[in-house]
Parts: C-alpha cells; structure tokens; sequence
C-alpha cells in the first residue's frame, strides 16, 4: 500500500508510517497505545544511549512508586493547578461479583483512607524520600534519574506525540545552592543537545523559554527545539531550574557547612516516547522510515536471489567470510557525553514465502541502512550489489571491501542525515523586523524576530498567526548592535526571540 506523500498531506503520512511500519497502535483503552517490538527497539536504543549519557555525567537511576497519595500532590499550589485535569484517581482496592449483572463492581467497603494518583510526573513522591535522604551539605548533589512511564490524561491523543499513558526519563537532582542547581540544569539541556545531534540526528535551536511559557514553578526553563519538516518545532525535551515554594511545600533543609539551616535548591529535566515522533517527522521521506543508524534496530539486511535450494547454498557459501566478519562487527558512534559501540545488527534474508522485490520494499519503508542483493551470477565475478537507503545509490563491491568499510558507511550515512536536518532548518529559518513580514515566513519555518518581553505581545501573535515563542536561544543574548524594538509595540527589544508553529 502507497503512503500519502509529504506533499498531499503530511497528517495523513504520518499515520500511514505509523500504521504501515508496523510501528505502533491505539490499544482498546481511550488514548494509550501500543508500541510494537520493531520500534520499541528503537526505545531500546535511545534508552540505552541516554542511560549512559546520563551516568557519565554522575547520575544515579532509581525507582520510585507509580502511586502518589493526593495529599502529596495538594502540598504546592501551582503544582496542582498544572495537573489537576489530567490526573488519573485510584479510590478503591477491590472488586467483587455483582449479582445483577454477569461482570464485577467495585467493593464499597475496599475504599482508599487515601486516594491515589496514577503518577503524572514524580515530584512529589521523590522529594518525600529526599527528605529522608538529605541532613547535610555532605549529602548533596543528590543526581537521580528515572525511568519509568506516567499517566496523563489527555483530551485529545496522537501516537507518540500525546498519549494518555508514556514512557520517559525524569531527572530530580537537589543542591546546596541556587547557583548548582541552575547550572545543573543547563549542562543538562546541553546533554539533550548532544543526544538529539549525535543521535537523533536533528540540529535543534537551545535554551530557554520566555518567563511567560516556563514549567509551572520553575525560575528557568531550557528547551531544545528541532524543526520537522512540517517547518514544525517539537520540544524534545527541557530541562529545569525550580524555585523555592516547591522545596519549602516539603521542607527539604540540609545543615550547610557553617552549620546552619538552609532549603535544598533543586532541578529536573525529562525526554519522552515523543522522541520517536522527532525520528519519523524529521527523517522520514515519502518512501516510509528514515532513521539515524546509531538507532536503527536493524544495520544490514542480505537478500538472495536464487531458484533453487542448490543455489542458495552456493551463495551462502560464497558469502561466509563476509557473515562470518558480519557476527565479529561492531559499530561505533561518539559525541561529547557518550560513546557507543553497539553489535551490527544484520539479518539473512532466504525466505521463500515472500519475493525479492516485497523484501526490498518491507526494508525500504521500515529503514535499514544497507543491503546486500547477491545472484547466483554475483559469484563468479566475485561481487556483491551494496544499496544504500539513504541516498538509493547501488554500487558493485567485493566482499573484503565491504566489511572493511561498513562501520564507515554507517558512520556516513549518520552523518548525512544530521547534515541533511541542519541544512533544511537553515534553509527555512527567516529573520524579520516587520510584523506582515513575519506574517508570511511563520508558514514557511523558523522566525527569529524582536519582541519586547511582555506575554501579552506574545499572546497576541498567537491569536493571530498560530505562532509560539518558542525559545531565546543563547547565541542572541543581548547582542547590542541588533538592539531594535519589537515588531508590533515599537517597544525596546534587545533581543531576538525564535518564533515557530509546533504541535
């Protein structure tokens, strides 16, 4: 079945991908799905960079409960406003047999002393155990992660991109001073930064968000924002700096070296499942999936074209150095904060219940990086064919070559693609100084425009262009020979700010 074009509907191709790779589905309950094992071992592989990512950078993983009483939730005001409408409540413990009726119904007498909440993030729950943990400086920096899945009840779900139940990472880190636990914070968007180009493979713009748009209670927020090729932000992932209320709601003190009382200073910062939208919006072409190969399930797949049992044998034969090398591979991937040296992946494709041409087009639209396509007839020149889906080119080698330079092609093809993503945001990315010009580029891309720091100016450029502030990115901090004003007030704007559409 064809996929809808990026052209004729980049919605509906979407969920053509999603459906036609085989990669996830809606499950029978309202706004959860289903992630299929083929990318749920993308998951795999995201989950395994991250985690060492994280734990070169000292960070701790543990695990906390699924269940929070609602008393913890209610002990800070912001943080219950923000999730109120999206908590899932459990008030009772039991069911029983119901004589009325051939199902079940909930027992009367098994109510909760304590209502629970289904865990929409782990605040509260962590910070209760922080209490327990930390007395002292000598206790601090406490780095601990998380992984773990949360509920949150949306109204309106996409697959990957909103779901009423997903999988993450959240980092809750404690400090002795404001100054670690912000700087803390900003290393750690660095660390998204680093994940999203020398993984992902997307070039996002970074750092932090108007005062306007931060996490409830936070004192900064920094985001990391790729472009999808919908001209599309995503906000990957954001990284926080919080502020004082939330500590002093739990009374979380140290006893600082001069001996004194003080409130521990804290950071959090989390990615999600949404990043396996950021994969298919920003890579994918209208032939199906485009992944990064440092993340790909599948590295190389062999398909032999043969008639008979005799001449599969023969080309297995003549393959065996090559398969035997092919089990010995493996591949590396380096970036600032992690290196990875992961197993090539490769399958041997025989199967005579399906043609050559539906195996080219089934690894063609789930993405793997490399084939190898060998005949009979390849034997006696002593070549294989090499087709590489990144950039459809086939190429004639022998088999010596092609396993001393896999790692490298690889490598290449990663490399293209982050290219590829910063050359299209770069591309699309408009600076502007008047509104109706503004007004025109925000359907083509990125904006970077002036904006004099009030929210109502930005809400107002919502109302009327769909558009969001969505960062002001650190390299156009205060550069005083672009001082202008904003676009719509005339007031004093010393910064530009990035504009974009997003989900």
């Amino acid at each position: 079945m064809a996929i809808t074009t990026r052209a004729e509907d980049y919605s509906a191709r979407y969920n053509d991908l999603v459906q036609q790779a085989e990669l996830a589905e809606n499950s029978s309950v309202r706004g959860c799905m289903v992630i299929r094992p083929y990318w749920y071992a993308i998951w795999e592989n995201i989950h395994d960079v991250l985690d060492q990512m994280f734990k070169n950078t000292w960070h701790q993983n543990a695990y906390f409960p699924l269940f929070i009483p609602k008393s913890f939730l209610c002990k800070e005001a912001d943080h219950v406003e923000h999730f109120a409408k999206e908590c899932a409540i459990v008030t009772h413990y039991r069911l029983k047999n119901s004589e009325d009726w051939n199902g079940v119904v909930v027992d009367p007498e098994a109510k909760l002393e304590e209502e629970l909440i289904v865990r929409p993030t782990s605040e509260t729950i962590i910070w209760d155990s922080y209490k327990k943990w930390i007395s002292s400086y000598r206790d601090l920096p406490l780095l601990l992660n998380q992984w773990a899945n949360v509920v949150r009840w949306e109204m309106r779900t996409r697959i990957f991109l909103r779901s009423a139940e997903f999988l993450w990472q959240e980092w809750h880190t404690a400090h002795a001073t404001a100054e670690e636990a912000n700087e803390e914070a900003k290393k750690m968007i660095d660390v998204y930064r680093d994940f999203s180009e020398s993984f992902l493979a997307t070039s996002p713009v970074v750092w932090r968000k108007p005062a306007h748009d931060r996490f409830a209670w936070a004192l900064e927020t920094y985001t990391i924002e790729p472009m999808m090729q919908d001209f599309k932000s995503l906000q990957a992932g954001t990284s926080h700096f919080l502020w004082q209320n939330f500590w002093k709601a739990f009374d979380v003190q140290f006893t600082n070296e001069q001996n004194e009382l003080e409130y521990v200073r804290w950071s959090s910062r989390w990615v999600s499942t949404r990043l396996m939208w950021n994969l298919i919006m920003a890579h994918s072409d209208d032939q199906g999936l485009v992944l990064p190969p440092a993340l790909s399930p599948i590295h190389l797949v062999i398909v032999p074209i043969f008639k008979t049992e005799e001449d599969l044998e023969d080309i297995k034969s003549f393959l065996k150095p090559l398969t035997d090398k092919l089990d010995q591979t493996y591949i590396t991937f380096s970036s600032k904060y992690a290196q990875i040296r992961k197993k090539l992946n490769w399958k041997f494709d025989d199967d005579t219940q399906k043609t050559p041409w539906w195996k080219f087009h089934e690894r063609e639209m789930k993405w793997v990086p490399l084939r190898i396509t060998i005949w009979k007839r390849d034997i006696e020149a002593g070549k294989i064919e090499v087709f590489t889906r990144a950039t459809w080119e086939k190429v004639q080698m022998n088999i010596e070559e092609f396993s001393e330079n896999i790692e490298k092609m690889l490598q290449n093809i990663q490399s293209l693609l982050l290219k590829k993503n910063k050359s299209f945001r770069e591309e699309h990315t408009y600076y502007v100084d008047s509104y109706e010009e503004f007004k025109e580029k925000i359907e083509q891309g990125f904006v970077f425009a002036h904006w004099d720091g009030t929210a109502e100016t930005a809400e107002k450029i919502q109302n009327e262009t769909k558009a969001t502030i969505r960062c002001i990115p650190n390299e156009w901090f205060i550069k005083q020979n672009d001082k202008w004003a904003d676009m719509i007030t005339w007031k004093e704007s010393i910064w530009r700010v990035l504009f974009a559409k997003s989900y």
